[in-house]
């Protein structure tokens, strides 16, 4: 008899998730079977529950996850260290699986970019191998996915968003050249953000400047180091903007990045750039984020706009190092603020639509 496992299954936006069983078969080859332990729930997450940006139906959303090994396929080797893989090894892996074989895979070492890609959460659940999202009990991770072993020493709750929000901003700081002396400001405050203090700051940055509405999210800001903080919700935006420049002289900030979601702040953080800044868009994930901005101004004030994306495998190896080695330094653990048992993720959908959480954990039943 064939053994099943349990997933919250999305059947469309705005709607209830579906509990639903789904067989669960020996792993083929160069495939992984996951017993997941922990799953949380990343902003393009809740864009697509809202349904602002497409999702296929049914699926298993879910692409920030952590789990133990049940099983290997013939043909599974090392992990991207070097590390061989066994059945009971803790893991995460890259939130997507490319060809190896395109133009950007092969040619230009971008498979984030692949012209084939998939992403985890992303497919339909009703196809097999089923479980291809990180809310349910199991997941299969497929040829062509970046692994890394977890240790022993991270908490779950630090070690899930390693799969997607860590290394995300890995990328982001690599992208815009954060270094030495720099004055970066982050216009949203969620994990993203507040990783993207602490990765600045390791970057030596010279000062940090925390952008949110939310009064314990710009908390959080000032304990993960945060030179000032402002609350957008306590003035105007051409106020919020003097505000900026003024904390940042002679002439306005080095980097601005965009992880709060809305594109209404993108002309605002480009008039708080010095001229030569660099400005980068992250959390605009929802399609059709149209915005008016002034080409004049971009060209003459020198700014380059970079729109950041997914990641290269080698950002997870990076963020799994920088969580390890800073794990005592900043509040990790406190960044995953809520935990929920699978059954119910219509109500940690909803508290994190509405912003009571930082990172909603999914736990499935034992």
């Amino acid at each position: 008899m064939t053994r099943t496992g349990m997933a919250a299954t999305f059947v469309g936006p705005n709607q209830p998730f579906v509990m639903k069983k789904y067989p669960v078969v020996p792993p083929g080859p160069d495939q992984v079977l996951v017993q997941v332990t922990m799953g949380t729930i990343c902003r393009s997450d809740v864009s697509s529950w809202e349904g602002k940006r497409y999702n296929p139906t049914p699926s298993i959303l879910g692409h920030e996850i952590i789990g133990v090994i049940e099983d290997l396929g013939d043909g599974v080797g090392l992990d991207l260290q070097g590390q061989e893989l066994r059945v009971g090894d803790r893991i995460t892996w890259t939130e997507f699986f490319y060809c190896g074989k395109c133009h950007y895979c092969s040619v230009l070492d971008t498979p984030q970019k692949c012209l084939n890609i998939q992403k985890y959460g992303h497919i339909p659940s009703d196809q097999e191998p089923h479980f291809l999202g990180g809310f349910a009990d199991y997941c299969y991770i497929l040829p062509h996915t970046g692994i890394v072993r977890i240790p022993n020493n991270l908490s779950d709750q630090e070690a899930t968003p390693i799969m997607c929000g860590v290394p995300t901003m890995v990328s982001v700081i690599e992208s815009v050249s954060v270094g030495i002396d720099d004055t970066v400001v982050i216009q949203g405050l969620g994990l993203l953000g507040l990783y993207g203090i602490a990765l600045a700051r390791d970057k030596k940055a010279h000062t940090v400047i925390a952008i949110d509405s939310v009064k314990a999210r710009l908390d959080m800001a000032e304990i993960f180091g945060a030179d000032q903080v402002f609350d957008a919700n306590k003035m105007s935006a051409a106020d919020l903007v003097a505000a900026v420049r003024d904390a940042c002289p002679p002439d306005g900030a080095d980097v601005i990045i965009e992880v709060c979601g809305d594109p209404a702040v993108i002309p605002q953080g480009i008039d708080m750039l010095r001229a030569g800044g660099r400005y980068a868009i992250t959390g605009t994930v929802s399609p059709n984020a149209t915005v008016k901005l002034d080409a004049n101004r971009i060209l003459s004030r020198m700014v380059t706009l970079t729109g950041v994306h997914n990641y290269h495998p080698k950002h997870l190896v990076e963020a799994l190092n920088f969580v390890n080695q800073n794990q005592s330094k900043y509040p990790l653990k406190q960044l995953v603020d809520a935990q929920y048992p699978l059954q119910n993720l219509d109500i940690a959908f909803n508290d994190m639509s509405e912003r009571q959480v930082i990172r909603a954990a999914i736990v499935p039943d034992k």
